[in-house]
């Protein structure tokens, strides 16, 4: 990288990997990876309607991401299934770390599509954006483990 360039930063989707998402066609329950690296301080200059009165670190501004999102992922028929702590790879780039780990099931990539969409949860999402520095999704599907040894 280049003296005095930042590193990429990746906290919404492209329209690329948004249509490469929907051309997949992912069948059953998709399970949503979430690696999340926090701000220290939130950073409400995109959604100023939402910024509180004092300044709130990252981790307060996802927490009411979270609880805004729950009752609409819940909605979708999805659910929460972890959300963890992180900290350094034990496998990877040395300087990369993760604060949050989330993994999050939907129904299907159209119960995602709905509930990414739902215009009272985008009116909350500005949390998410304020909370996060960078940012990593990987949607995965269930494969056939049968004869794996077990």
């Amino acid at each position: 990288m280049a003296p005095g360039t930042r590193p990429a930063r990746y906290v919404e989707p492209t329209q690329q990997s948004g249509r490469a998402f929907v051309a997949r066609k992912m069948q059953g329950n998709v399970i949503m990876l979430n690696l999340l690296r926090l701000r220290e301080i939130a950073d409400y200059a995109a959604h100023p309607e939402l910024a509180p009165d004092t300044p709130i670190s990252g981790a307060e501004a996802f927490d009411r991401y979270i609880h805004h999102a729950l009752p609409f992922l819940r909605e979708s028929g999805g659910e929460l299934l972890f959300l963890g702590k992180g900290g350094p790879l034990l496998i990877g780039p040395g300087d990369e770390r993760w604060d949050l780990v989330m993994l999050v099931k939907q129904q299907s990539a159209d119960a995602f599509l709905s509930f990414s969409g739902h215009s009272e949860y985008l009116a909350g999402i500005g949390h998410r954006t304020a909370a996060i520095e960078d940012a990593r999704l990987l949607p995965s599907t269930a494969i056939e483990t049968a004869g794996w040894g077990t």
